[in-house]
């Protein structure tokens, strides 16, 4: 007999919790207008990618271009709050697309997101895609922000037992791992209405969902349904030993079998919300379309016809497209860049009889969310509480530096401050790890240390906690591996374009100042590399090499896949410790000169 978990895992999947109940339920008598229009009114608004920044984020990640082309201070909860009360009407559902929690500031990531979950919900989100920063923690973790509960390591935090997000979080192509066992397959034949049955049919050669893969909402009378995705490079991108019981499939795929889903039950007005996304031509008007057409722009145009409109995430972005479906017809495609500072409004109509969206009625606009409306004062009120409650910690200087360390990559790709890191990691990792060079990723150095004291009156030069877990929010464990200096050379080979591992683009990870080699820019994938030394020694091929990593990279992270060759696996602090810990030991530090690596032609 299956087990009860099992039973209610597999229940919330296929059914989407009480999603499907909907279509049947007194809600939808409740919701019919007076007199059958023809039509009726739906607006929908749209966050993507809040990555917890309750509090208005600084720097470029604080402002946006707006539709003339100037660029503005845009973000901040309080106004995002604002915003969205004054472009709600009776007709509004709010929605999102992923990555609102994880990489966030100390504010909510000290608390393990719940704040920004609870904010979330006080501003009447409804349906949100799971993004890969929701996996940060791990898909335990992900299921207890979605169910509630307290931290199962640290505890309730001071508000008390997590109560659980008030919205739905959706993963269509998040599937857990192919049922073996009998009593996993009946749950999909019991699901699925038998062997036989359409549900069943549909299921075949798919899977169990992890994760609820549709939600409808009603709303003047017709259903809504909403399919959630996350990009299917997720397994790359965060740390494997939390989703190590998952796989992510194809987008698309999985959009379609949600898709028919929907339309078995008698929902056709439909709606992708994907954490995927493009890039755009830098300073473009958030109104305009995105210039550069990738994994978005295919998920986009590829899902099922019967999908209405495409909104996502993922890259950052903002853009308003209109896109050709698989059988020709229009349908918008659009995202609202990130961290709070744009809102994607779509106003549509649905048909009454055929319950299906008028694509010709869609119309859409990118709101910047700027500082310029009065705050919400209750979200206002709420961030200052957690604002207090994370401030003995936030506040706590580290040490000093005697210059601005940025992120900003030399020519080479690396940076000072990415050297910085890669420096304070190996000196966590020699004793015990016996580490002899460090390599740190790039993508998870998120901001730069400046010289400048803030508003809480550190003073000048003086890091805090707060600003270096800005710097590094992901609490990554440190390790150390052993590899020989050709597996060394292949994990730096898995740097650029070209490979085997399918990099996206090239990722320059960042030294340790012991640590020198050359790269050649048109040398072919796999004879990049040469002239590889430790504290001045040439590396041979053979040598075995101590090398310290967070817990991401050594897991094969951002695709350096030769990691996972590594032996003698050692773990040691998390990396903001690590980091914390070599202030302390080098009280005044200048900026690192980034000339560790040369380039060749």
């Amino acid at each position: 007999m299956m087990s009860r978990s099992f039973q209610r895992l597999a229940m919330a999947g296929v059914l989407a919790g009480a999603g499907l109940v909907l279509l049947v339920g007194p809600a939808e008598a409740g919701n019919k207008p007076a007199k059958p229009a023809k039509t009726v009114p739906v607006r929908l608004l749209s966050l993507n990618d809040f990555h917890g920044n309750l509090e208005p984020p600084t720097g470029s990640s604080g402002r946006m271009v707006d539709e003339t082309g100037t660029t503005v201070d845009a973000g901040g909860a309080a106004y995002a709050a604002t915003y969205l009360k004054q472009m709600s009407d009776k007709n509004t559902l709010k929605v999102a697309q992923g990555d609102l929690i994880g990489a966030s500031p100390l504010i909510s990531a000290a608390f393990h997101d719940e704040p920004s979950v609870e904010f979330l919900g006080k501003v009447g989100v409804t349906v949100s895609s799971v993004g890969n920063h929701e996996f940060d923690e791990g898909y335990t973790e992900l299921k207890r922000i979605m169910n509630g509960g307290c931290h199962p390591v640290d505890g309730c935090s001071p508000a008390g037992k997590w109560k659980g997000a008030q919205y739905s979080y959706l993963g269509a192509n998040v599937l857990l791992k192919r049922p073996n066992s009998s009593a996993e397959k009946a749950a999909l034949d019991a699901l699925g209405g038998g062997h036989t049955g359409p549900l069943r049919k549909l299921l075949d050669g798919y899977g169990i969902p992890a994760l609820p893969p549709v939600a409808i909402r009603w709303m003047n009378g017709v259903p809504i349904g909403f399919i959630g995705l996350v990009t299917k490079t997720t397994p790359t991108i965060v740390t494997s030993e939390g989703i190590k019981d998952l796989e992510f499939v194809d987008e698309v795929k999985a959009a379609n079998v949600a898709s028919k889903l929907l339309q078995i039950v008698g929902v056709k007005a439909q709606v992708v919300l994907v954490h995927e996304g493009d890039q755009v031509t830098a300073g473009q008007s958030p109104d305009s379309c995105a210039a550069q057409p990738g994994a978005g722009n295919r998920i986009a145009t590829q899902v099922d016809a019967e999908v209405d409109m495409v909104l996502s995430g993922h890259s950052h972005q903002a853009y308003l497209c209109k896109v050709s479906d698989p059988k020709g017809g229009t349908r918008l495609y659009s995202q609202g860049g990130s961290f709070g500072r744009v809102i994607t409004k779509v106003d549509f109509q649905v048909d009454v009889k055929t319950r299906d969206v008028v694509r010709s009625s869609v119309v859409a606009d990118n709101q910047i969310v700027t500082r310029t409306v009065t705050p919400d004062p209750e979200i206002s009120a709420f961030v200052q509480t957690w604002k207090d409650r994370v401030a003995s910690v936030a506040n706590k200087p580290l040490g000093k530096i005697t210059a601005d360390i940025t992120n900003s990559g030399a020519a080479s790709g690396e940076s000072s401050l990415g050297n910085l890191i890669a420096d304070g990691q190996l000196a966590a990792t020699r004793t015990g790890g016996n580490a002899q060079i460090a390599l740190m990723n790039p993508g998870g150095v998120r901001a730069n240390l400046t010289y400048a004291g803030s508003a809480v009156g550190e003073g000048d030069g003086v890091v805090t906690y707060g600003e270096a877990f800005t710097v590094q929010p992901f609490n990554n464990l440190m390790q150390a591996v052993t590899l020989t200096g050709a597996q060394l050379k292949t994990v730096l080979e898995q740097q650029f374009t070209g490979g085997p591992n399918n990099q996206a683009f090239t990722k320059i990870l960042q030294p340790s100042s012991n640590f020198t080699y050359t790269y050649s820019t048109s040398a072919p994938w796999g004879s990049k590399i040469s002239n590889m030394k430790i504290d001045g020694v040439a590396v041979t091929d053979t040598q075995s090499i101590r090398v310290a990593a967070n817990n991401f990279l050594v897991g094969g992270g951002d695709a350096f896949l030769a990691f996972q060759g590594g032996t003698d696996l050692w773990s040691g602090p998390l990396d903001i410790d690590a980091f914390a810990a070599y202030f302390a030991a080098n009280p005044s530090i200048a900026p690192p000169v980034p000339n560790h690596i040369t380039v060749v032609p």
